[in-house]
This record gives C-alpha cells, structure tokens and sequence, in this order.
C-alpha cells in the first residue's frame, strides 16, 4: 500500500511552531517582495483571502489578518524533521515537496493500516508540532485524492474497492493532479467528469486524450500502481532560477543586475549537482501581459560565469521590452551534462584561471555567507541582499521530486 503525507497548510503551520500567538489567527505568509499572498491560514481562507492575491486585496478582505514574509531556510529545517519522522515509519520515502512526502505504507504487526496513518500523523505532530494529513490506498494517486478529502488533521486508509468507487464517484476529475484547465474541458466533451467517470473510461481514450500520463492516472485510480516511489531523486534533465523582482522596472541596469542575480543562483546550483550545460535560455515577464525570450546553445558545456554571460547578454537584448516595465524572470539551463563526462572545447581560452576565480569565489561565500562575493553588476540590487528572506528560495530546497 502507498501513503501519502501532506501538511496542513504548511508554511502558516511552520510559523505557528516559533510564533505561538499565532495559533488561531488569521495568518497570511507573504512572497519575497512582500507583495503577495502565497499561502493563508483557514481562517484567513474563511475570510475570502485566495492564493496569489496582492497584500493590499488580502487586507481589504481581512483587516485583521497577520502578516509574515516568507522564510524557506526554517520551512526546510521542518520539513527534514518530517521527514525523518517518515523514516522511522517506512524503507522506502519519496520527498517529494517541502511539505508532501509518498512511502511505502508497512504497519508493524498486529497493527491495520488506518491505526498506522494515525500514529505517523500523530507522531509528527508530537514530535515536529506540525499538523499533517496521511492518507494510504492501493496506489499514489488514490492516496493523495484521500488525503486531500481527509483535511485537515486527518489519517484515513481506504483500501476496501467498494469505498474507493464511492469516493471516486464524488470528487470532480480536476481533484487529479495534472488534470486541470484544457484537460479537464477535453475530458468533460467525452462526458468523463468525476474520478470515476476516468477510471471506468475506456483505456485507450484516455491514452489518446491525455498521453501517456493520462494512462498512467488510469491504472492508479483502478488501484495499479504503476507510478512508483522514488527514494531518491532522479537527475535534473533542466536547473531553472528565477522568479518576481517584487517591484516592476523598465531601467535596462536593474533588468541586467536582476539578470547576473539570476545566473549566479543558477550557477551555484549547476556547480551543487556537478553538471554543465550545453543549453540556455531567459525568459522576461513585463507587467502589462507581454513577455519576451531568448535561446542560446554554447560551443561547449560549461557553467563557468563568463561564458553564461556571453551567451545570455544576447537573449536579454532579445528578451527586452524598452520602456516596459518588466516584472519577473526565469533562466533555465537544459541539455545537463555531468561534468566528468562533459566534452570541453579545443581551443577554449581562460578556462583555467576561470575555474580558479570560480572556485575561489564558491569557497568564500560557503565560508562567510551565501552570495557575499558577488558580481558588481548587482550592486542595484544591494537592498535584495540586505534581505535575509531572499537568501533562500523554495527551489533552493533541495532532493525534492516536483522541482
């Protein structure tokens, strides 16, 4: 059997754990910048407050609501106690976000499987003091649809096939996760509405509606569990940094110190995985809907500060907008290769001394701090780093499956 372990509104939860008169309040955990709401406490839900929406909405809709800038370096150091937690429960765990966990449901003897989601949940909230919900069924996604309906502070074992159907038959199918949107409409023009309505649909429809993926729902929610638990996270077939720059701007410095921001994330996490890469791309968000992109190929796989920025200075000439205020953007770096494998090019010039400065800088800054030696071209953004909350990123957090 699979469980599926999701905490109750993570992030507020995490709060509460240092800031105890939290408990009970509305609370709404802020973006970097501030500028957002991106997860909300129930009460604060009760209050109208959504995902995503501005600060100054969310305090019109609730006035008494509590704010608090996001902090993913301590969301981490819960999220590992959970899952240590998870551990000691189970020999096969799959991180897969900063607040869900999948593991091989295994109840010591003499004990069912609905007393086994009781007591992990109960045990990380003695232990951990963060409310969860676990959910266990035949498959992963039959267990995470259980979990969700459980919420919040639950632990249910559905295993019985007459319980299942009766639970898929009253969930709509966009309970599935990566079934939304133009999924969900294709689906509902071949009258496959509810979980059920997928799992008791010809197979080879749902192949030709939804691909591959979509067939693989289709055995999970018929309780086959084809999509397996990964204790261990596959290798990155792309590294992306990026994200809001909190306050728009069309100053074409702010936009290149966003840029070398944006690349030194992005080589610090080439170097952590110990890959290069042969692919870049930069992709620009403007605050009036438009959007801008550029592409690149290198000659030769490298994560090496000087060659990115020769590649990368074109695609933020193509990428750019004048006179535009730009809002947000996202490098990504593909076609990775390993670098003890990784082909490096003939007539390369620089490289040695390159890797030298490199190695130099990476040593400093895991010494003294993240980021303390830097590019001068960030200089405009010297207030960022003054910003201990922007020091760490939920993609920062690391090992887990969906990033």
């Amino acid at each position: 059997m699979v469980a599926h372990l999701d905490a109750d509104c993570f992030y507020v939860s995490a709060e509460r754990v240092r800031y105890e008169h939290l408990n009970g309040l509305p609370v709404g955990v802020l973006g970097n910048q501030g500028a957002c709401v991106i997860a909300k406490s129930y009460e604060m839900k009760a209050a109208g407050v959504s995902t995503g929406v501005p600060i100054w909405e969310a305090m019109a809709k609730c006035p008494d609501g509590v704010y608090v800038k996001r902090d993913f370096r301590w969301y981490e150091v819960l999220s590992r106690l959970m899952l240590e937690v998870v551990s000691e429960f189970s020999p096969k765990v799959e991180y897969y976000s900063i607040d869900e966990f999948f593991f091989e449901a295994t109840p010591p003897p003499g004990m069912d499987h609905q007393r086994y989601a009781e007591v992990v949940r109960d045990r990380i909230k003695e232990r951990v003091q963060i409310p969860v919900t676990v959910g266990i069924a035949r498959s992963r996604t039959l267990a995470k649809l259980i979990s969700d309906t459980a919420k919040p502070f639950g632990a249910r074992a559905v295993l019985d096939p007459q319980e299942e159907t009766e639970l898929l038959a009253r969930l709509p199918v966009a309970e599935i996760a990566g079934i939304a949107g133009r999924r969900e409409r294709q689906l509902q023009l071949w009258g496959i509405h509810t979980c059920l309505d997928l799992a008791q649909a010809d197979r080879r429809l749902i192949r030709d509606l939804l691909t591959a993926t979509g067939e693989s729902l289709w055995w999970e929610l018929n309780g086959d569990p084809v999509v397996p638990i990964h204790p261990a996270r596959p290798l990155h077939r792309a590294l992306s940094r990026g994200g809001s720059f909190g306050e728009a701007t069309d100053d074409p410095m702010m936009i290149y110190a966003w840029l070398i921001r944006n690349m030194e994330r992005l080589i610090e996490e080439l170097r952590y995985h110990k890959v290069l890469t042969k692919h870049v791309s930069l992709r620009v968000g403007y605050r009036d809907g438009q959007a801008g992109e550029g592409r690149a190929s290198l000659e030769f796989p490298s994560d090496r500060f000087d060659v990115l920025l020769d590649v990368l200075r074109p695609c933020l000439r193509h990428a750019w907008i004048k006179r535009v205020p730009a809002n947000r953007m996202h490098l990504i770096a593909d076609h990775l290769t390993p670098r003890a494998n990784a082909q490096l090019g003939l007539f390369e010039s620089g490289g040695q001394r390159a890797d030298t400065i490199a190695d130099l800088k990476h040593e400093v800054n895991k010494k003294i701090g993240r980021f303390t030696l830097r590019s001068a071209a960030t200089l405009p953004l010297a207030s960022i780093y003054q910003d201990e909350s922007n020091e760490w990123d939920i993609c920062d957090v690391r090992g887990k499956i969906c990033f």
